[in-house]
């Protein structure tokens, strides 16, 4: 069975394909849905945990916020760390994984420090480090991040300009299967914005992904957006490695003009992370959650994709 999402900003932003480009250059940047939002979760749903929201400090959010409006959505929830933390846990959501990502030597260590203040503040947010592949003293960045009680780490491909299996992400993968500590990894090819500067079909894909699985077994590792575009490739690798998480970030919520099959949902479902990309939203902050309740998989898989595979993989000590 295949899940269709329509209702995004259009067809014309998907090339539709086999192979091809799930947007258009051309048709940049993408239009917010304006789509009504609820007031909380329905206390129907199993406990909710958001695994995928981005905490900054201000003067980097208004700069996430200039990027996207060029080039590729409009930012609905233009919120600061404070404000995100205080919508999403008053909506109803029990626990935060706060991500972030550093593109500029020297930057990662201000972020931890950031993000871990934030976290020693509101117990309810798990943050996660970030570090920048092959910036001088990487690993010591990510002791440091750790011992200040970092859940995890946070990379992305297309942002930091980085392929996942380049030889300096050797010493980060090791770094983190020695802590036990995940790594979430935007290594999917989508969504393939020009301005990131660096191709993402050129950097990523899921050969790339299943190298590091392999040279790695004890890395505990998680692609978000269900690895758009490459679902079906990323379904085989659930089955292959017990290693490997997805997340639903964004792909689930109807906003991209996409197929995602309804049996990537159900293949592993102790290994699907429910995330949001909160607060880089151009639509209602509660819409995947919606779209999830709405295909029945089940109240056990529910439960587990909304919140209790999220807190295994992060905080299993609680």
């Amino acid at each position: 069975m295949e899940l269709v999402l329509p209702d995004g900003p259009g067809a014309a932003c998907c090339l539709g394909a086999a192979g091809s480009r799930m947007i258009d250059p051309a048709n940049l940047p993408l239009k917010a849905l304006g789509d009504a939002e609820g007031a909380r979760l329905p206390t129907s749903l199993p406990p909710v945990i958001d695994a995928h929201v981005h905490l900054f400090p201000d003067r980097v959010f208004a700069a996430l916020w200039r990027w996207f409006e060029k080039n590729a959505w409009p930012i609905r929830y233009q919120l600061h760390t404070p404000q995100i933390v205080e919508f999403l846990l008053s909506r109803g959501v029990q626990k935060i994984v706060a991500l972030h990502y550093s593109h500029q030597p020297g930057m990662a260590r201000v972020l931890n420090r950031y993000v871990a203040e934030v976290q020693a503040a509101e117990p309810r947010v798990l943050g996660l480090a970030t570090v920048l592949p092959g910036e001088p003293g990487a690993v010591a960045v990510l002791e440091e991040a750790f011992a200040l009680g970092l859940h995890g780490v946070k990379l992305h491909c297309h942002v930091q300009r980085f392929a996942a299996d380049a030889p300096e992400l050797q010493e980060i993968y090791a770094t983190c299967a020695r802590h036990g500590k995940p790594l979430v990894m935007h290594a999917g090819r989508e969504p393939a914005m020009p301005a990131y500067g660096a191709d993402p079909y050129a950097i990523c894909g899921a050969e790339r992904v299943e190298r590091v699985l392999k040279a790695h077994p004890a890395l505990k590792l998680c692609v978000p957006h269900l690895g758009v575009d490459e679902f079906d490739a990323y379904e085989r690798l659930l089955e292959r490695h017990e290693n490997l998480w997805l997340d639903t970030t964004m792909v689930v919520a109807g906003y991209f003009p996409i197929e995602v099959p309804e049996r990537l949902l159900r293949a592993r479902p102790e290994r699907i992370l429910y995330g949001s990309d909160f607060p880089s939203l151009p639509y209602a902050w509660d819409r995947e959650v919606k779209k999830l309740e709405g295909l029945k998989l089940g109240d056990d898989v529910l439960a587990r994709l909304l919140g209790q595979n999220a807190l295994s993989l992060f905080n299993p000590v609680a």
